[in-house]
């Protein structure tokens, strides 16, 4: 599937990358009080789009805030990796 040379799973990478964006994110959201240029950030996603048939009712969307504490923690996630 997803392996890499050394045995090391591309798996692994994706959950690290994905663990440093979030708690990259927190730290930016948190410490962004005191420090407003921590906070600045970009905002991608899908609006809420709602389908309703009647019987069941599906809404679908997504937004992702990506801050520079999330970038800062995707490139400590991939140096960490690379470091196993």
């Amino acid at each position: 599937m997803l392996r890499r040379e050394g045995g090391r799973s591309g798996w692994i990478m994706l959950l690290m990358v994905v663990c440093g964006l979030v708690v990259g994110g927190f730290l930016g959201e948190l410490l962004g009080k005191y420090f407003p240029i921590l906070k600045y950030g970009y905002n991608l996603g899908v609006s809420a789009h709602e389908w309703n048939f009647h019987i069941l009712r599906l809404t679908f969307g997504f937004d992702f805030n990506i801050n520079m504490f999330s970038i800062l923690g995707i490139v400590i996630a991939i140096y960490i990796y690379r470091r196993l």
